[in-house]
């Protein structure tokens, strides 16, 4: 019984909160829809204040649209006033245009004369212009051919031939020559006839030349001094074709000791080399001896022939070293470098090779690239290159003896 109670007094709780809340949605609901008319009669407030304002201003805008309407009434009256007048000026200003028009056909008419009377003008004047510039051409040619073969200027010529000049005639009308002192007014055709007679009688005489003393003279001074410059040519060529001659019999002279050296250097060497045999070196042409080459003969032992191109791969080889070392001897050098010299040759000949090598030792230094065992064994100093494990090159040296104290 109290448990029904219980849920009786509970659901009538609820119920109760319920109301509550309903009557809190309905409170919130009220004040939510007072708020929205308080905005909106705010609102209807300023829309009729507006209202107002706009009609107040509406009430001016027509007292201003009146006053407008009589303005332009009056501006309308004075337009076309305006326009009469304006109608009026453009009828003058039209007659007066046609009048300005008639005008200007006949400034342009008389412009177009003007214009053609100008152009004939012109036309006369430049053919003065032309008429004179030939004149004066003509003058020029005439005082240039004055100066080039009388040597006279235009005004001399004009002063003591001119037309007001009395001129002496060449001959008188009886044929006579004309006394001393008489003279005769100037007649042109007279003179031109006496000039055509004097330009014949001076063609007989050949071009004269008033500058031919000095031409003369300044031939003169250029002959001396080309004969003076020969003279210096000739002596200059005789010191020089003696000095030529000197280092002519220097150079033949100290050719023909080294070949002699080399020769008496060649024979000791080939022998060495190849013992029991011979060989020397001659001349081609011993009279000259600028222009003579160098012969090679070589005759190994137990061999007939001495040329050098029925000779092995090898003996000529040899024989070339035997040169070589000959020369290295005639006129020996602080150094020398061989490269691979003994590759092509045997082990005999190799021996004799170091021999001969081993004699250069005493007066040179030599340096030798080689690739034999035993050429290296008589080396003081080997230096080699060898490949690292990273494949980086290494130069590597090696002292086979030590040096011999001076």
């Amino acid at each position: 019984m109290l448990r029904s109670e219980v849920e009786r007094l509970r659901g009538a709780e609820v119920d109760a909160r319920l109301a509550v809340r309903t009557t809190e949605e309905r409170a919130r609901a009220a004040a939510a829809r007072a708020e929205q008319m308080e905005r909106a009669a705010v609102s209807e407030r300023a829309a009729r204040e507006r209202l107002i304002s706009m009609r107040s201003r509406r009430a001016r805008e027509a007292v201003v649209a009146a006053a407008v309407v009589t303005g332009v009434a009056a501006a309308l009256t004075r337009i076309e006033a305006s326009l009469t007048d304006a109608a009026a000026e453009r009828e003058a200003a039209e007659q007066a245009r046609t009048v300005r028009e008639g005008e200007l056909l006949a400034l342009r008419a008389k412009a177009r004369e003007l214009a053609a009377e100008l152009e004939r003008l012109t036309d006369v004047v430049h053919r003065d212009e032309v008429a004179r510039a030939e004149q004066r051409l003509r003058i020029e040619q005439l005082e240039t051919r004055l100066a080039e073969e009388y040597g006279l200027d235009g005004e001399t010529v004009i002063g003591e031939y001119g037309p007001d000049v009395l001129v002496p005639p060449s001959v008188l009308e009886d044929g006579t020559a004309p006394e001393d002192g008489v003279s005769v007014a100037y007649v042109r055709e007279e003179q031109e006839k006496r000039l055509r007679t004097a330009e014949r009688a001076l063609a007989l005489l050949g071009k004269v030349n008033p500058l031919a003393l000095e031409e003369y003279a300044a031939l003169e001074e250029r002959h001396r001094f080309l004969s003076e410059q020969l003279e210096d040519l000739k002596s200059t060529r005789r010191d020089l074709m003696d000095i030529i001659r000197d280092v002519d019999e220097r150079v033949q002279q100290v050719f023909a000791e080294a070949f002699a050296d080399t020769a008496r250097e060649f024979e000791v060497v080939f022998r060495t080399l190849f013992p029991g045999g011979d060989g020397k070196l001659v001349l081609t042409d011993p009279s000259d001896m600028q222009a003579t080459g160098v012969e090679v003969l070589a005759r190994p032992a137990g061999k007939k022939v001495s040329r050098l191109s029925l000779l092995s791969g090898g003996e000529r080889s040899l024989t070339a070293l035997a040169l070589l070392i000959a020369i290295f001897k005639a006129r020996p050098s602080p150094f020398y470098v061989l490269d691979e010299v003994e590759a092509a040759l045997d082990d005999r000949n190799l021996s004799r090779l170091l021999d001969s090598i081993e004699t250069l030792r005493e007066t040179s230094q030599l340096i030798v690239i080689t690739h034999q065992k035993r050429t290296m064994e008589i080396a003081d100093s080997l230096y080699g290159v060898s490949m690292r494990n990273d494949g980086v090159s290494a130069v590597i040296s090696q002292r086979m003896r030590e040096a011999e104290p001076a």
